[in-house]
């Protein structure tokens, strides 16, 4: 009996220095000896696309162009608002306001879709994996602060008339 329990216990002995391939090491992993900070990310530079910066240079334009429509009849629009102030909405002048708002609708129109082409040029790109392009990013910023400058001016001048 002695034997017996002496072989098991050699056995048991012998299981434990056996390889432990089945269970994992308790050691530390390689990726766990990497550290914690964010891995340095080497900023993507766009290749030059002269056929890109051709459609900047038309889209600029016609921004310019809105933006200088724009400025010219909201002056007259202002000019037509102060002259229905204290009339009563349906009256000759409020109408002439609201025509001349309706004209700045008509600019911000413009100017939206314009933010929306420009907006298709960048989507197009995202779509090819290719990586931002700055004079597009900075020629949208400047069409969208256009297009929020056009609404608060007409929600400006439409708040001096009377409510229809």
């Amino acid at each position: 009996m002695k034997q017996i329990v002496s072989l098991a216990g050699l056995l048991a002995l012998t299981a434990c220095a056996s390889d432990t391939a089945g269970y994992p090491s308790l050691g530390a992993r390689p990726i766990e000896k990497l550290g914690f900070e964010e891995p340095v990310v080497k900023p993507v530079v766009a290749a030059p696309d002269p056929a890109l910066d051709a459609a900047i240079v038309k889209l600029s334009t016609q921004l310019d162009g809105i933006a200088a429509g724009f400025a010219k009849d909201a002056a007259a629009t202002e000019t037509a608002a102060r002259a229905a102030r204290g009339r009563a909405a349906g009256s000759e002048a409020w109408l002439t306001a609201q025509t001349a708002l309706a004209g700045l609708d008509d600019w911000r129109a413009q100017s939206s879709a314009l933010v929306g082409d420009i907006e298709q040029h960048a989507t197009d790109r995202a779509v090819q994996l290719q990586p931002e392009y700055p004079a597009l990013t900075a020629l949208r910023a400047k069409a969208q602060a256009e297009n929020d400058r056009q609404g608060a001016t007409i929600a400006r001048i439409q708040a001096t008339l009377p409510a229809a």
